[in-house]
């Protein structure tokens, strides 16, 4: 029944909720409740390896073919290691749920009590449903920084401006096969022989095998 054509009155919505409201005729409204509950980035105090990762993605281009690609990598956050990542010509949650699950085994980490949380961007890979089922599977919590606020991801950001001037902007990729070989070969040398000055000036495996085996640290830090 509309009153505005049986009796010329003209109500707006406002006013129709205010007098269902008052007599009491408003339906209980539906809640929702979100299957995967947000948990935002907050900082914390990292006093050691597998505590804290971040994962990010990044693209480059190949000239030769005017494509781009993408590289999805995890960082630990205390020793600086690059646990896993993925390159590809296309990068989806698929593909980030599996770096994930990678890290963990690379870094022996699967039925332990304390899993080390993630922490990423709102990127679509990130918050899909995908992405929110495998970290609930694998009982990681998973924290998503504030929009724009980048400095809450720092140490990935910060080894994304170190590859983009030490590899990326070094080469004029012809093919995404070039790409795939020197940015490899650039990772292992990252993890394996260059140096960092955050950890005792040693390449960032070396440091988490001397954190694990003789109790090497650094200062904890918030993170």
């Amino acid at each position: 029944m509309s009153l505005k054509e049986d009796y010329n009155i003209v109500v707006n919505h406002k006013k129709v909720y205010r007098l269902c409201e008052e007599m009491g005729i408003l339906r209980p409204q539906r809640v929702i409740a979100s299957r995967h509950p947000r948990h935002l980035a907050k900082m914390d105090t990292v006093d050691g390896s597998n505590q804290l990762w971040e994962m990010d993605i990044k693209y480059g281009y190949i000239a030769g073919t005017d494509q781009f690609f993408f590289q999805v990598s995890v960082i630990d956050v205390y020793d600086r290691s690059i646990i896993d990542y993925h390159l590809g010509l296309l990068c989806t949650a698929k593909d980030a749920c599996r770096v994930l699950k990678s890290a963990l085994a690379a870094r022996g980490l699967k039925d332990i009590a304390r899993l080390p949380k993630i922490r990423t961007d709102n990127g679509p890979q990130f918050i899909s449903k995908l992405f929110s089922d495998t970290v609930e599977e694998l009982s990681i919590i998973h924290e998503r920084i504030p929009i724009k606020t980048p400095n809450m991801n720092a140490h990935i950001e910060s080894f994304h401006s170190i590859l983009e001037d030490e590899c990326y902007s070094r080469y004029e990729f012809e093919s995404f096969m070039e790409a795939y070989g020197v940015i490899n070969e650039y990772m292992r040398y990252y993890n394996e022989r260059r140096r960092h000055g955050s950890i005792k000036y040693m390449a960032p495996n070396k440091f988490y095998e001397a954190f694990m085996s003789n109790g090497v640290k650094i200062k904890e830090f918030s993170a």
